[in-house]
């Protein structure tokens, strides 16, 4: 065998490690994963994480991933889905006894919006809540996410952090009346450059000073390794305004051990401090196709092992 291929062959190999009830075929369309051993935290694949072995229908999804072990799921897109298929997904997840993560309530990275006092934009950001409220109530899904948009610059930036701080103040007491929990995202400066919200401290900050129960941080690790590093002493620093976490190694932003993010130890560390909440798999897949689908299943049950 020449030595490419028995590399190439090896690293297939390897990918499949752990799958010790999948059938295998010299098909490949014909290998069906089966692990039902539950995850210890609650990993979220998108519906769009398992294409080649669970198909598009969020609701065939949904059972696939159950049947492999994970605990909840997310959808950034849920609010543009209508009614009728937000129901079927709420009422399959509520069957599986499985959790949802935060949808996407608004974050747009072209304009200025909370660090700016503008009647219109602020009418805008109270109108997308109360209808983030009301996905909240008929679905139970209790986290919403939302983005501050882009940073002024001609205004001081202590100036621009009060008026987040003031709009997410009234925007909380909304939320919190409605049951619904805003979680702010930074975002790293790299990827989208000229955003007002770019680290954990600064959101740790705001959150503090907005003292408000439905306004918290979802951690994107992946954002922060590029951001601040740091990622587990920043987790403990943020503790008590963490709500939620993206996850995504770097550099790529694929799944847990293509990068340089310790995620093994990441993991251990927040399942020790209690976390009972939902982690978003918001990342691609390293490799294409059915291997691929197969090694992120693979690369979620080795950061799991601990």
């Amino acid at each position: 065998m020449k030595r490419r291929n028995f590399i190439q062959n090896s690293a297939l190999a390897t990918a499949f490690v752990g799958f010790s009830n999948i059938a295998f075929s010299s098909n490949l369309a014909e290998v069906k994963p089966s692990n039902s051993a539950k995850f210890k935290l609650k990993y979220a694949p998108g519906f769009g994480s398992f294409p080649e072995l669970a198909g598009k229908d969020p609701i065939e999804v949904i059972k696939f991933c159950a049947d492999q072990g994970f605990r909840a799921m997310f959808d950034n897109g849920l609010p543009g889905r209508s009614i009728e298929e937000q129901d079927k997904i709420v009422a399959e997840l509520k069957r599986q006894n499985m959790d949802m993560g935060p949808f996407v309530l608004y974050a747009d990275f072209k304009v200025e919006s909370m660090v700016i006092k503008d009647p219109a934009i602020r009418e805008m950001l109270v109108k997308k809540v109360n209808d983030g409220v009301e996905i909240v109530k008929r679905t139970g899904i209790k986290c919403a996410l939302m983005v501050p948009g882009r940073y002024n610059e001609r205004m001081a930036w202590d100036y621009q952090t009060a008026n987040v701080i003031d709009i997410m103040r009234e925007l909380s007491e909304i939320a919190e009346k409605g049951g619904m929990t805003i979680v702010l995202e930074p975002l790293n400066k790299r990827d989208h450059p000229g955003l007002f919200l770019t680290g954990v401290p600064q959101a740790y900050a705001i959150c503090r000073a907005v003292n408000s129960s439905s306004c918290k941080i979802i951690d994107d690790m992946y954002h922060q390794q590029i951001t601040e590093g740091n990622i587990i002493p920043n987790i403990d620093a943020a503790w008590s305004e963490i709500a939620a976490f993206h996850i995504g190694d770097n550099p790529g932003r694929k799944e847990p051990g293509t990068g340089e993010i310790n995620y093994l130890n990441a993991f251990k560390h927040i399942a020790e401090k209690g976390y009972n909440g939902v982690l978003c798999m918001e990342h691609g897949r390293s490799i294409s196709g059915k291997e691929g689908e197969l090694a992120l299943i693979e690369a979620y049950r080795k950061a799991d092992n601990f």
